[in-house]
């Protein structure tokens, strides 16, 4: 008899984030990540400083004055939030919280890796759902529904494709799912969305039982390092998810900066004036060099290319000058990298480096 794992996890292919470095460069700006060109809340950050002195302390396990934070800015009931080691963590927690061995969990195929690898790790059957034009495509995703269906993770906006749908589709796609399949709204980069036809999810969670929204500290707020997320949830999914949630599963420092940098309402909104920005700077001038850019409402832009060998090209060419873009061919798109909006200087230093790598070809 030999120790293995359950059924699902050996299918699992490890989860690798954007690069950080590159061999040979002393420095380089990473854009592979789509962290905040901001920086942390300055707030946050006094917050997080102020509170080291106390890490000698375990944390308040449920992160009572975080979820009040949360809850004031946001207009919610404290006792349905969840905070959780960043998002991804949250994700996690529904899957193993609602899957059997046998059920399905459905989401599109340029969604977030995690999804598959919450699937798996569950010995869950993971149900991929092609995507029309880089964008969830609801009639086939109810298409794919079964009895088994038990989880539809739907990341709205999406990443890396920086797409999103709209209120009355995602609606859609709820109606006609099963009162025993949980909706799952991954909307980390809800806060850069500035579109009439689009909501994050509130208001969903406060009208269904089945839906459940995740939301994220490491975009808009930048406190990426630090891994603090939180769930709206209905009143009994919270339940469960505290049930299952390590005990201690945010730190001192990220509750006290988490709290402060939601009130930070200058830093937020410095971020989404500089998103909305150089977001729309970048997709025009690198449309001008030839080379196609989704239609995102995130903070990146997808740039496709003429294939992947041009891809793998660009992306080492870039790196070779200290700009560090996302390879995303883990998420089917092989010949697309994903450019996260970073400060000025280096957004124009993107720019510039793929009009040489233009003339070089």
């Amino acid at each position: 008899m030999s120790l293995a794992p359950k059924p699902g996890i050996l299918d699992i292919k490890p989860y690798v984030g954007g690069r950080a470095h590159v061999p040979g460069l002393e420095s380089a700006t990473k854009l592979s990540s789509n962290e905040s060109a901001l920086g942390p809340s300055p707030k946050g950050l006094e917050a997080y400083l102020a509170a080291a002195r106390g890490i000698a302390i375990y944390p308040e396990g449920s992160a009572p004055d975080l979820r009040r934070a949360i809850a004031e800015v946001f207009g919610l009931d404290a006792e349905r939030i969840v905070c959780g080691n960043g998002s991804d963590e949250l994700l996690t927690m529904l899957a193993h919280a609602y899957l059997r061995p046998g059920d399905e969990v459905m989401f599109t195929e340029h969604g977030f890796l995690v999804y598959r690898i919450a699937a798996l790790a569950n010995s869950a059957s993971a149900v991929v759902v092609p995507e029309k034009n880089l964008r969830a495509d609801v009639d086939a995703m109810l298409a794919r529904v079964t009895p088994k269906t038990r989880i539809v993770y739907l990341a709205n906006p999406n990443n890396p494709t920086g797409t999103y749908l709209p209120h009355n589709e995602v609606r859609r796609l709820h109606a006609g799912l099963s009162p025993d399949t949980l909706l799952v709204i991954d909307a980390a980069y809800a806060e850069y969305v500035r579109r009439n036809d689009y909501e994050a999810g509130i208001e969903m969670v406060a009208q269904f039982p089945n839906v459940a929204m995740t939301r994220t500290f490491s975009k808009i707020y930048g406190l990426a390092g630090l891994r603090i997320g939180w769930a709206y949830c209905p009143a009994a999914v919270a339940d469960v998810l505290n049930r299952i949630r390590g005990p201690f599963n945010v730190s001192v420092p990220a509750q006290a900066a988490g709290a402060a940098a939601l009130k930070d309402r200058a830093h937020v909104d410095a971020g989404i004036a500089h998103n909305e920005k150089w977001r729309s700077w970048l997709a025009e001038n690198i449309r001008k060099l030839g080379f196609d850019v989704s239609e995102g409402v995130a903070n990146f832009v997808l740039i496709r290319f003429s294939g992947k060998d041009e891809a793998r090209k660009a992306d080492a060419f870039l790196s070779q000058r200290g700009l560090i873009l996302r390879d995303v061919t883990n998420y089917g798109l092989p010949d697309c990298l994903r450019l996260t909006i970073g400060p000025e200087d280096a957004n124009r230093a993107v720019v510039g480096a793929l009009a040489a790598f233009r003339a070089s070809r």
